[in-house]
């Protein structure tokens, strides 16, 4: 059976007559009925019964077509919610991102790309960085936007900028009215970091090893803002991005719980970028947003 047939069933179990679904199908009469009784074949029962000049629904048929209109219609929301994504000025971007990048980055190239495409909506995800490459092989996501190449023989990823890394301090730390330090300064000192699996904490790791040491970490979160509050509880200091808001020089604003310092002995820097399966056609608003996101997310 096909849709077309079961669209013919439906419009005779509704009152039309055979010859007038016929014309609506653009298909003979003739070759309608034998199509309405090879779908009586493949159910296994008798659907309709003359009565006079039309047909009437059996029990069979009346139980057989509450099937038959829900299937039609669940066939017609699905075109339409296909219709949406597919159409690049009225369609879906489903994208996954970085806790840390919720803040500033993501409004940001979501704002602009709304300024051109007001049309297009935004199913947003939130992940680690081993969560946002799952999201792009099981297709619950068109795009990552993530701090790491997730080095996937499937996934596709291109760099957008690279974020600059501050030595967090609690306001009272013995180098919080400093400007810029050596990592190894602070060598003895607990680290602040995300649990393993987020690329900022490998970052992390990676850098301290630079500077000849191993960090000693004394608390371990999931998100960049429970870091920084940790810090300003005097808990401990952390590698990460200042906050939006943040300035780094102490003498501007001297009351921040926080201090952001510059770090002289090692590049602490992490790339963000975007990614995308590769073997799969991108949805044409997807690609859209990709592009804007590649164009314009480097710049201030």
């Amino acid at each position: 059976m096909d849709l077309q047939v079961l669209r013919s069933f439906q419009a005779v179990a509704e009152g039309m007559t055979v010859t007038e679904a016929a014309a609506a199908a653009h298909i003979t009469q003739p070759a309608l009925s034998r199509a309405l009784n090879r779908l009586e074949s493949e159910v296994g029962a008798e659907l309709l019964q003359r009565a006079g000049r039309v047909l009437r629904l059996t029990p069979a048929g009346r139980v057989f077509k509450e099937y038959v209109d829900a299937v039609l219609d669940s066939y017609d929301r699905g075109r339409r919610a296909v219709a949406e994504v597919v159409d690049p000025d009225a369609g879906l971007v489903s994208l996954a991102f970085l806790h840390t990048l919720g803040t500033w980055l993501v409004p940001r190239l979501v704002t602009g790309f709304r300024q051109r495409f007001a049309a297009v909506r935004f199913e947003l995800h939130q992940a680690d960085e081993n969560g946002l490459a799952q999201h792009l092989l099981d297709a619950t996501a068109d795009l990552i936007i993530t701090g790491r190449d997730p080095g996937h023989p499937l996934i596709t990823w291109r760099r957008l900028l690279v974020e600059p890394l501050w030595l967090a301090v609690p306001a009272r730390h013995r180098l919080a009215q400093r400007r810029r330090v050596r990592l190894a300064e602070v060598a003895e000192e607990q680290f602040i970091v995300l649990k393993p699996g987020y690329g900022l904490r490998s970052v992390t790791e990676t850098l301290c090893r630079q500077a000849g040491f191993s960090p000693l970490v004394g608390f371990e979160g999931e998100e960049v803002e429970t870091l920084r509050g940790l810090v300003a509880s005097g808990l401990g200091v952390s590698l990460i991005p200042a906050a939006p808001d943040a300035t780094t020089d102490p003498e501007t604003n001297p009351d921040l719980p926080v201090r952001y310092l510059r770090l002289t002995d090692v590049q602490a820097v992490r790339d963000i970028g975007i990614a995308w399966p590769a073997s799969r056609t991108l949805p044409p608003a997807s690609r859209r947003f990709m592009d804007h996101a590649l164009n314009t997310a480097a710049q201030p």
